[in-house]
């Protein structure tokens, strides 16, 4: 009867989880409690949140700073060629 008892209690248990994941509690984005009732929207594989409105949300700052990532890299390899080019160094294909 002991192996019953350790083995509901080992299920019961919630995980600790690893160090810089978040954890199921709060919303990553409002930081509201999240109860164990209570539906929780993910995105991203285990973030969570609250509502699909913070969801929605996230996706939207995520995209917005791909976007600028996206720029910020554009400028960069335009400014890096433009560098070649003013230096005389051909870029062959």
């Amino acid at each position: 009867m002991a192996a019953s008892v350790a083995c509901a209690f080992f299920f019961d248990a919630e995980p600790v989880g690893e160090p810089g994941m978040p954890a199921l509690d709060a919303c990553a984005l409002c930081a509201k409690p999240l109860a164990r009732d209570s539906d929780v929207f993910m995105y991203r594989g285990d973030t969570p949140y609250c509502s699909k409105e913070c969801r929605h949300e996230q996706m939207h700052l995520d995209a917005v700073s791909a976007r600028q990532a996206a720029r910020r890299l554009q400028r960069f390899s335009s400014g890096a060629e433009s560098g070649r080019a003013r230096q005389g160094v051909s870029v062959s294909s």
